[in-house]
């Protein structure tokens, strides 16, 4: 396994995909405020947490690893996010999204090399300083729901469809009526994928110019099972 344990992006891989060097290059020079107007405060209250955005090269191309969180759990079920969770004293970033991808999904992280991290972003409600960790699955493995209690479904969904602009919606947040860049996602294309996840995704595609403005996106209800138990909570999403 290729990572990094400490700050910086590590050297990308000789055999990196073409396709994903651009990433690799933007992870360098992204800025926080690019992806949020939410930046952890400097005041050493936050709580650490990573979460790992990994690209893949599936059946239908280049893809993204996905977890829809239980529709039964207290706090924003069914909630579509990157694996990830708190930090565990002692470990680093990478360290927490690699054993956390590897708890909710049965992900081999020898399979994955780090290309690099993305600026911490915060979560106010919660109060988590998020580190989002990149990484190329060089040599795919088995991924599933591993954890029955956490996890409802694993998706990988393909970087093309996320990008159609018929896979694009708006979604109303249901704290501030914002709205908010969305997508559909899954085999028919009725999961939605929207809120802290969605927004990082938008934005960091957008800032690759991958990603296409749709200003007249459809705006897509949230399901009823999403807007239960929204409260303070231990995952970010």
């Amino acid at each position: 396994m290729t990572s990094s344990d400490g700050p910086g992006a590590p050297e990308p891989p000789e055999d990196l995909p073409a396709w994903l060097r651009p990433v690799v290059a933007a992870a360098a020079t992204i800025q926080g405020e690019d992806l949020t107007a939410f930046l952890p405060p400097d005041d050493g209250s936050v709580r650490e947490s990573a979460v790992l955005m990994l690209f893949g090269e599936g059946p239908d191309g280049p893809d993204l690893l996905l977890t829809e969180r239980s529709h039964t759990m207290r706090s924003h079920p069914g909630q579509v996010s990157f694996p990830g969770g708190s930090l565990d004293p002692g470990e680093t970033p990478v360290q927490a999204a690699l054993r956390e991808a590897q708890e909710e999904t049965g992900l081999d992280p020898a399979g994955v090399a780090v290309i690099g991290q993305l600026p911490q972003l915060h979560l106010p409600a919660s109060n988590f300083a998020v580190t989002p960790v990149l990484g190329w699955w060089r040599d795919t493995s088995p991924v599933s729901v591993a954890s029955l209690e956490e996890v409802h479904a694993v998706y990988r969904a393909p970087i093309a469809e996320l990008l159609d602009p018929a896979h694009r919606i708006r979604v109303r947040s249901p704290r501030t009526s914002w709205l908010m860049p969305g997508f559909l996602i899954g085999p028919d294309k009725d999961v939605i994928l929207w809120g802290f996840t969605g927004g990082i995704v938008a934005r960091f595609f957008g800032y690759l110019g991958w990603l296409q403005e749709v200003p007249d996106a459809p705006v897509t209800e949230l399901p009823d099972y999403m807007l239960q138990g929204r409260e303070r909570r231990a995952h970010p999403e």
